[in-house]
């Protein structure tokens, strides 16, 4: 489920996968609207499940288990910050909760607000279970 859920880049917001066409995907959007428009190949799209957060011990954390430690924390919940108007320092304190060892460096406010955008995206639609679960065929 979380690999249909795909970031465009300068479009805002989080898309569903609804249909693959010659040159384009066909995308909904996750807000309340669910409005259906065309990705081209010219635009970068890219899975949420793509996505990975630096961390200073060199192996990057997929944005999904970012996402499943937030879920876990906030018990399912979205999170009550107001990831527009929220003073750097609350960001900041927030995200070390979900991730401490991301890369200070790296890592800008503005992608940790990101985050936090996309985590209330998903749950207000619906999604809680971020990271699957391995099946007994692929362990073996």
């Amino acid at each position: 489920m979380i690999k249909e859920i795909l970031a465009i880049s300068g479009k805002p917001g989080l898309y569903k996968l609804v249909k693959r066409g010659a040159n384009m995907l066909i995308v909904e959007t996750l807000d309340a609207t669910h409005k259906r428009i065309p990705a081209y190949s010219t635009d970068r799209v890219v899975s949420v499940a793509d996505i990975s957060i630096y961390t200073d011990d060199g192996e990057d954390t997929p944005l999904v288990n970012v996402f499943q430690s937030i879920c876990d924390q906030k018990e399912g919940k979205a999170v009550d910050i107001n990831h527009k108007k929220a003073e750097n320092d609350v960001v900041i304190a927030f995200f070390k909760e979900a991730l401490p060892n991301y890369d200070p460096d790296r890592v800008r406010v503005s992608d940790m607000r990101k985050v936090i955008a996309w985590y209330n995206i998903l749950v207000n639609a619906g999604i809680s279970k971020f990271v699957e679960e391995e099946k007994a065929s692929d362990k073996e």
